[in-house]
């Protein structure tokens, strides 16, 4: 007997999901075609933070509780109204990676297993320059909510000190993403460069409950991850349905919204309606990119106080400049 296919219809396609009962979230019971019209009802919120940008298929082929690889090349056997672009890794290897533009091409990597986006900081038409730089908010074990919401605001004011809107999120996970939009004219290690020192400032303004060191044995608090701006790191975008038993989502917010959040509130089932009443929070996101001049003024400053680049991950190259691994 052949297994059961349905057919989605999204931004005026039809896109067949295959195997649309099987269940990608045992605890809460949803299905892989729940996730597909998930991502259609919150589509246009979604492609704020994915579209338009070369992305890395992070796929569950059995679900959330399954195992998952990263698939950087586009699958060959792909509709040709999806697109792709080529990216250059630091290994040196290239790939055509996919580029979402609508709700179709939202469901139709769904159907591939994909749970959560995981878009790199650039747009297709410009590859050397992101337009984001992520701040990563990631408590060390132990570290309650409300003091990674606490580090959240001292973060808000030191992008505020340099020019800068910050735009939060949870990360679906332990910890807050802070999207800032840049103008598109500094390549990925002045990006890094820049988040390193707002990194550092943050630990400076809050040292008892913020860090920048990059060493887990270093660390207190909650870790800024400056290292999530190097070039081919991703990080799960807004809207994105996260591994998790109850399917949370790593909703996008307003700084209003901090101190009282809970990141439990936000699940593949409570946020579409939160989405349909409330309009998306980041929906000024792209109006109004930033400059890093200030923040690399701050960078230089730092340096000739003596405090010169940071670890990079360990995956990459030694980089000139940098201290000891």
């Amino acid at each position: 007997m052949p297994k059961r296919e349905e057919i989605v219809e999204a931004a005026g396609r039809e896109v067949t999901i295959t195997n649309p009962d099987k269940v990608f979230f045992p605890d809460a019971g949803h299905t892989k075609l729940d996730l597909v019209r998930y991502y259609v009802a919150v589509a246009d919120g979604a492609l704020r933070g994915a579209g338009g940008r070369p992305m890395a298929l992070k796929r569950f082929v059995n679900g959330a509780e399954g195992e998952f690889f990263f698939q950087k090349r586009a699958p060959e056997n792909r509709p040709e109204w999806l697109r792709t672009v080529e990216l250059s890794f630091p290994s040196g290897r290239t790939a055509d990676e996919i580029v979402l533009d609508d709700a179709a091409g939202l469901a139709w990597i769904v159907n591939l297993g994909c749970i959560d986006l995981n878009p790199h900081p650039v747009r297709a038409d410009d590859l050397d320059h992101p337009d984001e730089l992520r701040v990563d908010l990631d408590p060390v074990p132990g570290i309650p909510w409300s003091q990674i919401r606490d580090v959240a605001m001292v973060a808000r004011e030191a992008l505020e000190a340099v020019g800068l809107v910050g735009w939060p999120k949870t990360s679906g996970s332990r910890g807050i993403h802070i999207n800032v939009r840049i103008e598109r004219r500094w390549t990925y290690p002045e990006v890094r460069r820049a988040a390193l020192a707002l990194a550092r400032d943050v630990e400076a303004r809050a040292p008892e409950i913020a860090s920048s060191k990059w060493w887990k044995e270093e660390r207190h608090g909650v870790f800024l991850d400056y290292n999530q701006n190097a070039k081919d790191r991703t990080v799960a975008s807004v809207y994105s349905v996260r591994p998790t038993k109850d399917a949370r989502v790593s909703m996008p917010l307003r700084w209003e919204d901090i101190p009282d959040v809970e990141p439990e509130d936000f699940t593949l089932v409570t946020v579409p309606d939160l989405y349909s009443e409330r309009g998306d929070p980041g929906a000024g996101i792209d109006d109004a990119p930033g400059s890093l001049d200030a923040l690399l003024d701050l960078s230089a400053r730092h340096e000739r106080e003596g405090q010169g680049d940071a670890p990079w991950p360990p995956t990459y190259a030694k980089q000139p400049g940098e201290p000891p691994r």
